[in-house]
């Protein structure tokens, strides 16, 4: 499978990664991708970027030596409703935002219920475009019912290559997960989560075997493809869709 973007990576902004976003393009080009989405993490983590990081992505280009560039957010959530550590007024500016859990922003287990109130919340929410690294054991949800109303609100999930690395708990999780996705129609992004430039294609490989040992279709994945891509910024009325479209397509 070829991927042709990558929507879920960080720059040194984010101190726990290491490329600047002029090495993550490069990087991007050189793994044959055409579009990459910067979404370093929100404000609530403890290295993450200043909140004004994310209120100056106007001061970038579009386009990188051939690359589509993406500026967005992995916001946090915060609470069992789906609350996020970035306002609705700056996410709606936003190119792709990536709502994700990390322990230091809710720490502990939830329970199946209060895990299922928390994504039905972020379904909600009209700026999330996707659902982080969701396979996590500790965070436990309903893939049946969230799947479908993830499909319904037009939510991407992710099947993150950096779990094979650090979030290793969840790992038995993601066939059931790919399968309810399936099953129910909710397409998905398969992104490298990367943190330096090497990690955007490794790792992958473990993710592309386990799509196709279900035979996962390639229409619901949504960086499969130009056309697909394009589609899908468009469905979640994105400011930037035809912007990019005229770049990719």
């Amino acid at each position: 499978m070829q991927l042709i973007a990558d929507l879920h990576t960080h720059t040194c902004c984010t101190t726990h990664a290491y490329q600047t976003l002029n090495e993550m393009a490069a990087a991007a080009k050189a793994c044959g991708y055409r579009a990459l989405a910067v979404t370093d993490h929100g404000p609530a983590m403890p290295d993450a970027p200043h909140i004004w990081h994310f209120g100056n992505w106007n001061i970038l280009p579009r386009c990188i030596d051939g690359v589509a560039m993406l500026y967005g957010v992995e916001a946090n959530v915060m609470d069992i409703f789906g609350g996020l550590d970035v306002s609705q007024k700056m996410l709606a500016d936003m190119d792709w935002v990536v709502a994700s859990i990390h322990s230091p922003c809710v720490p502990g287990t939830l329970s199946r219920k209060e895990a299922d109130r928390l994504w039905h919340g972020v379904a909600e929410n009209p700026y999330v475009d996707c659902i982080g690294h969701s396979e996590q054991q500790h965070y436990r949800y309903d893939y049946q019912e969230l799947t479908r109303l993830f499909a319904k609100h037009h939510k991407v999930v992710e099947l993150n290559g950096n779990s094979f690395r650090v979030r290793r708990d969840g790992l038995p999780n993601m066939k059931a997960l790919l399968t309810a996705c399936m099953e129910n129609g909710c397409s998905i992004a398969v992104n490298s989560d990367a943190h330096n430039s090497g990690q955007l294609s490794d790792g992958l490989s473990s993710v592309t075997g386990l799509l196709e040992e279900l035979a996962f279709p390639q229409e619901l994945i949504v960086n499969a493809d130009a056309h697909t891509f394009v589609q899908e910024l468009r469905l979640h009325q994105k400011s930037c869709a035809e912007e990019i479209g005229g770049i990719l397509l």
